[in-house]
């Protein structure tokens, strides 16, 4: 048994290696430009090893942004256990998902979210896996609103409806700030957000400016 577990550790690292080189090169180089012989030579193996681990190189670019997102929901439960307050917990969100660092971060995260949109739109199997994952991020926005609602801080609400319609203008005001647009920059896409929210769920008040990104 001992000897099993310990030759499963080392398929994980293996395993993780594999995933971590992926989201590099897929986030350097584009998906289309990213070979499987690549990412097998960033982390010495051979390219079988890769196929086994993963099958495809559409596999691999799901498993690729599984794996980077990973940090992100662990951040997340962190923040949920530290902060009690809506307010706070969607303005936190905001930023993290906006990425105002974009230097650091859209080599990441988002590098791989553009080109999985790319190939789901094209590729059943991709956007099956595109689905689940957005599904989660979903399921996030739903529980936080959700929160709110059992703790008394807003009326109750379809909050499936409202985690669609949020994650859904997250999601393309990241586009416009990944982009430079040159009107739709980091604090106005930041400002739309938090405005939509407040309005929709009732919240009082206004948001306050604070500092942060997703990680």
């Amino acid at each position: 048994m001992a000897a099993r577990d310990h030759g499963d550790a080392v398929a994980d690292v293996r395993r993780d290696q594999m995933l971590a080189a992926a989201s590099t090169l897929i986030a350097e180089r584009g998906f289309h430009d990213t070979r499987i012989a690549d990412v097998a030579k960033r982390v010495g193996a051979s390219p079988a090893l890769v196929i086994y681990y993963f099958g495809t190189k559409d596999s691999l670019l799901t498993e690729a942004l599984r794996w980077s997102e990973r940090s992100f929901y662990t951040a997340t439960e962190e923040m949920l256990r530290s902060t009690d307050k809506l307010r706070d917990r969607l303005e936190i969100l905001v930023e993290w998902t906006l990425v105002p660092d974009k230097q650091d971060e859209l080599t990441g995260d988002w590098g791989l979210w553009f080109d999985l949109w790319a190939q789901a739109f094209r590729h059943p199997e991709v956007k099956k896996d595109r689905a689940e994952l957005d599904a989660q991020w979903r399921a996030l926005i739903a529980r936080i609103v959700q929160d709110g609602v059992d703790a008394g801080e807003i009326d109750s609400l379809d909050v499936q409806s409202f985690a669609i319609m949020w994650g859904s203008l997250l999601d393309g005001l990241v586009v416009q700030v990944a982009l430079d647009d040159p009107v739709v920059d980091y604090p106005l896409a930041r400002q739309l957000a938090l405005d939509v929210a407040t309005k929709e769920l009732g919240l009082p008040g206004r948001a306050r400016v604070r500092s942060g990104k997703r990680s």
